[in-house]
C-alpha cells in the first residue's frame, strides 16, 4: 500500500484476518510524525519513544471502540497528545518545572546524542521548553507540524480562537526570549 487510504485501513483494521498486518502498517506510516510530535513536548529522546510506545499499545487496545468518525491521524494524535500530556503532568507532580528548571530541560536536550541542532536550534528549544505547556503545544503543532488551527481544534478539543491565542502569546515569549538574548 503506497498511498495512505483511511477509509480502506480502518476496513483492514476491522478485519481479524487482516488485522495485525493493518496495525503494523499503520505503525510505520505515522510513527516519525508522532514521534516528532512527541518529542517537541518532552525534548527527550527516551521520553519520547516510551510515550509513542504508549501512544501504539492505547491505539492497539482501543481498536474496537474506533469507529472511524475521525480520520486515523487525529485518532492516533489525540492519543499521543493525552499520553504525553499525562508524562508531563505525572513528571511535574514529580519536580517542579520553572524557569530553571526549564534551562535543565534544554541542556538535557543539547546533551542528547540524538539532538545535531546548531546553537540557533538550540536557542530555539530552550525558549519553546520556558513556554507554559499549552502554549508549547499549539506552537509545536503550528510550527513544527504546520497543522491547521481546525485541525488542532478538533484534536486539542479547544476553539480556533483560543488556539490562535496561545499561539499568538507563545511566538511573542519567544521573540522576547531572542531580544534578550541579543
Amino acid at each position: 500500500m503506497t498511498t495512505w487510504d483511511d477509509r480502506t485501513m480502518l476496513q483492514k483494521l476491522q478485519d481479524p484476518v487482516q488485522q495485525q498486518m493493518a496495525f503494523r502498517m499503520l505503525v510505520e506510516h505515522f510513527k516519525e510524525p508522532l514521534y516528532w510530535q512527541i518529542r517537541r513536548m518532552v525534548l527527550s529522546h527516551d521520553d519520547a519513544d516510551d510515550i509513542l510506545q504508549n501512544t501504539f499499545i492505547k491505539a492497539w487496545t482501543g481498536l474496537p471502540n474506533f469507529r472511524g468518525e475521525a480520520q486515523i491521524s487525529t485518532w492516533l494524535f489525540r492519543i499521543a497528545t493525552n499520553e504525553t500530556l499525562k508524562f508531563i503532568e505525572r513528571r511535574k507532580q514529580l519536580v517542579s518545572v520553572d524557569a530553571e528548571g526549564a534551562e535543565t530541560i534544554a541542556s538535557r536536550l543539547q546533551a542528547d546524542p540524538y539532538f545535531d541542532g546548531d546553537e540557533t536550534q538550540q536557542q530555539l528549544y530552550a525558549a519553546i521548553s520556558q513556554l507554559p505547556e499549552k502554549q508549547r503545544q499549539v506552537f509545536n503543532m503550528k510550527y513544527f507540524d504546520e497543522m491547521k488551527y481546525e485541525e488542532m481544534s478538533e484534536l486539542l478539543q479547544t476553539s480556533v480562537g483560543a488556539l490562535k491565542a496561545s499561539y499568538h502569546h507563545a511566538v511573542k515569549k519567544i521573540s522576547d526570549y531572542f531580544h534578550r538574548l541579543d
